[in-house]
């Protein structure tokens, strides 16, 4: 089992606004192989001598307490007895914080007077989190998932129980007292029926919820219940299987593969908004543009590199100065590029370079011709 600890988007912010002389991140892949982990721990290690390398001409106090609060993390036996495929560290002489990621990470140091946080885009770009409906004609079922807990069943107030007790019938073969309702067409009446109150039974669950709503379930009962939800953020594919005989570890598997169905379609359609926005001077690839653009909130949705770092500064008017290579006198420009947009609302996801259009540094779609 993986042990994660997923950052939210208030985790990102908080990140992205600390600022002070000795901010040290450190990204690197690990085993959730409990006695495969020491080899984690000496990569760790090996990464705290390069960040504390890059603070040689630093405080050496700040740079003493920052050393012994690493070196504390990489003795820490059970830290190390539950970890995932990747680990974010974020340390400052006044303490650290780490994230246990679901996904494999590049080695990396980055020491400035701000985090390098563009690795984690890739964790909170990808949706973690949804509710499964597990939905038969005989029962039904409310699965929450998420990254950092294992999937459980929720209950649901008014949640009927199956399709004869929502239409008070013992059966929903049974014919109405007008005789109106039988055979297939009455089953397709009370099926309705069924899917219209488990739609209202979760109308108060799902209010206020940004969360995809992944429905497991079979004909007729799959596109009866299509017809008749209002829940936005239902996800366009299904499960089309009988969810009665899969637990709810199973039910959270099948709909991860769902929500990776729903990133990808998203990448194709930003793909496809960035190649329409560049006839109308709304879209660029340069790495200068896209600074100022988000400096002054103008970018509205970037895709970025996670494993590349181009050293340099950016000012308060967004004027990129790139840096000979890295040290605690620069940061990663296009890591600050996202950090500001981000922070003006735009839609940031961090990707591979081949998912960039243009294979760049990063790819920004602007509100408005900057």
């Amino acid at each position: 089992m993986l042990h994660v600890d997923i950052p939210t988007r208030g985790d990102l912010e908080e990140l992205i606004q600390d600022r002070g002389p000795a901010r040290v991140s450190l990204y690197l892949p690990t085993t959730p192989l409990t006695q495969q982990a020491q080899a984690d721990r000496i990569a760790l290690k090996n990464l705290v001598g390069d960040a504390l390398g890059q603070l040689a001409d630093h405080d050496k106090r700040e740079v003493r307490a920052l050393e012994e609060l690493l070196l504390d993390l990489v003795d820490d036996d059970e830290f190390w007895a539950v970890q995932a495929n990747g680990l974010a560290v974020f340390a400052t002489p006044a303490g650290l914080r780490t994230f246990r990621l679901p996904t494999r990470l590049q080695p990396m140091a980055e020491v400035s007077d701000r985090f390098h946080v563009k690795p984690l885009l890739r964790v909170v770009t990808v949706p973690q989190s949804a509710f499964v409906l597990a939905l038969t004609p005989d029962s039904v079922r409310v699965v929450e998932v998420s990254a950092d807990m294992p999937a459980f069943a929720v209950k649901v107030a008014d949640m009927p129980k199956d399709a004869a007790s929502a239409a008070g019938r013992a059966s929903i073969k049974e014919r109405s007292p007008s005789g109106r309702i039988q055979g297939a067409e009455g089953m397709k009446v009370r099926l309705g029926q069924y899917a219209r109150k488990v739609d209202q039974a979760l109308r108060e669950l799902l209010a206020g919820r940004d969360l995809p709503l992944v429905l497991v379930a079979t004909e007729p009962m799959l596109s009866i219940y299509r017809s008749v939800q209002s829940y936005a953020r239902l996800a366009p594919t299904s499960v089309t299987t009988n969810p009665d005989s899969m637990s709810d570890s199973e039910l959270a598997a099948a709909a991860r593969s769902v929500l990776d169905e729903l990133f990808v379609a998203e990448l194709a359609g930003i793909k496809a908004l960035f190649e329409q926005r560049k006839g109308e001077q709304r879209a660029t690839t340069d790495v200068a543009q896209a600074a100022r653009a988000a400096t002054y909130g103008a970018v509205q949705k970037l895709l970025v590199d996670i494993d590349e770092v181009l050293p340099g500064t950016v000012d308060e008017e967004g004027k990129v100065t790139l840096a000979a290579g890295s040290s605690s006198a620069s940061y990663g420009v296009v890591d600050e590029i996202a950090g500001r947009a981000l922070l003006t609302g735009a839609r940031v996801l961090g990707v591979r370079r081949e998912d960039i259009p243009g294979g760049g540094s990063l790819a920004a779609i602007l509100r408005y011709p900057f």
